[in-house]
């Protein structure tokens, strides 16, 4: 039997906001309380299961900074937590908040929690545009943070470009092209194929931002609207945050999911989880082409659930980019040819990112996924910052076959902070070669600046740019770069790599 504080989640909603009249247009408080709303119908009790809520947990808001979001969000739905709680930036908070409110729960020490996010970047970059200043705000008192607070770059980093993700997570594409031995034109075809199907999936979700059919070609096809932003990626291969979107989640335990008349068709199971970060600066990682803490989290979470990942009926990876996808698909052991889709909601460049809220709704839809097909299971992953943090979550529509053992995080995280990494050397000096790379791009799709993390002949790693001359540049998208042979010079805080 399973025991009355067994963590369960009950209900889930999500809102895609759609309508262009600015007067009209919901805040993402608002947007966050339609979901609850949704939620709470879902669990099939309404309001009688919002009154009982005693913890609100709001991921980190991108678009407005809220004073305090979870009291906001308790207002308008009725509830009167006794706990309020915010979130540090990442994409890895929906899938961590999940992780942590069930140890609560199993412990005793929440009852009823309501998980929510949203984002309205649609609707801040319309009114911007138009002039028109947007009455959001307000909330008394401090929510409880939670969450790694560090930022994502550091300085050095910084100083050589390596700050937004549409710089950094082309580095990863073309590590994982140069280990994979594909030349630069196979591998954009292998990319439209692998994003076409992702882009497939949001054609059928009714929550997508985007539901245009796109095939393999018009993905990898560069024009003036698909125009190149970090080699190898085209706009079609990016996030897209400019939209609407909010998703909210309700727990609680066994015990009182009976008491407040929840039918456990309703319910839905966290069989595994865990949790664990990369070595946390991108300069320091030990390659380019893997994660060791996705693929020990992901090796724990299946543990803990008596699974292996080829009995994974559904899976949810995630999406910002195509390298987060392959290396996640790599990492937990799911081979290049599964058949599987590798994403229920379709993915953040077609449903939509929804700043660091995207995995709640890859988590809802997860939900719905296995209630419709008793006996079935998924995976959730997510991640944050630029492939660091990561949170992996196992749900099934019923009760896990045997009560695994929390996975110990601190053990996980030392594993992963073992691997080694190479040495880093500020000032380079030198001969060495190129270890990744990316060519960045301006808004007229023209190459403007190559970024590489190159290594010295004595294999310590460095960061330089490249000279800005076109030729170079445009070389740079045609033919493999990884492995080219050049010379490092530092000049003040900056690095120059010139190949040879």
């Amino acid at each position: 039997m399973t025991d009355d504080r067994t963590p369960i989640l009950v209900g889930v909603g999500q809102l895609t906001q759609r309508d262009g009249d600015l007067e009209r247009a919901l805040e993402p408080v608002a947007m966050m309380a339609v979901a609850a709303r949704t939620a709470a119908g879902d669990a099939g009790v309404g309001d009688r299961l919002l009154a009982a809520i005693d913890h609100v947990a709001v991921v980190n808001v991108l678009c407005f900074p809220y004073g305090n979001a979870p009291r906001l969000l308790a207002e308008r739905v009725g509830a009167h937590p006794t706990h309020e709680i915010s979130t540090t930036i990442g994409g890895n908070t929906p899938q961590s908040l999940v992780n942590r409110m069930a140890a609560r729960i199993a412990a005793g020490e929440a009852g009823v929690v309501l998980l929510a996010g949203a984002e309205a970047m649609r609707t801040l970059a319309r009114a911007r545009r138009a002039h028109v200043r947007l009455a959001w705000g307000g909330g008394e008192g401090t929510p409880a943070i939670v969450g790694d607070p560090r930022d994502g770059a550091n300085a050095y980093e910084m100083a050589h470009g390596m700050v937004l993700p549409i710089a950094t997570y082309p580095l990863f594409e073309n590590a994982i092209r140069a280990r994979r031995g594909r030349t630069v034109d196979a591998h954009r075809r292998y990319l439209g194929v692998l994003c076409s199907r992702m882009a497939e999936v949001a054609t059928e979700n009714p929550h997508a931002w985007f539901r245009d059919r796109h095939t393999a070609d018009e993905i990898v096809t560069v024009t003036a609207e698909n125009r190149l932003i970090g080699f190898p990626y085209p706009k079609l291969m990016n996030a897209i945050m400019e939209v609407d979107q909010a998703a909210a989640v309700i727990m609680t335990s066994v015990g009182r999911a009976r008491a407040l008349g929840i039918d456990p068709s309703r319910w839905v199971y966290l069989w595994g989880a865990a949790e664990a970060h990369d070595h946390w600066f991108v300069s320091e990682r030990v390659d380019y082409a893997s994660s060791p803490a996705i693929r020990a989290a992901g090796r724990a979470a299946l543990a803990a659930a008596g699974l292996t990942i080829d009995a994974i009926d559904y899976v949810e990876l995630y999406s910002c980019f195509p390298s987060a996808v392959q290396i996640g698909r790599d990492m937990l052991g799911i081979a290049e040819d599964d058949p599987r889709p590798l994403t229920v909601t379709g993915g953040l460049p077609y449903f939509g990112g929804p700043g660091n809220n995207y995995a709640m709704h890859g988590i809802a839809t997860m939900c719905d996924r296995v209630r419709a097909a008793p006996g079935t299971t998924g995976l959730v992953t997510a991640l944050g910052w630029y492939m660091t943090k990561h949170a992996i979550g196992i749900y099934g529509s019923t009760p896990p076959p045997r009560a695994g053992e929390p996975v110990d995080g601190t053990a996980l995280q030392h594993t992963v902070d073992a691997e080694p990494g190479p040495a880093f050397v500020d000032a380079p000096s030198g001969s060495g070669i190129i270890e990744t790379y990316t060519v960045l791009h301006d808004r007229d799709g023209a190459p403007v600046r190559g970024l590489v993390v190159g290594r010295l002949d004595d294999g310590r790693r460095f960061l330089a740019s490249t000279p800005a001359e076109r030729s170079l540049l445009e070389g740079l998208t045609r033919e493999e770069g990884v492995g080219l042979r050049g010379h490092v010079t530092h000049d003040g805080d900056a690095n120059m790599f010139a190949p040879t």
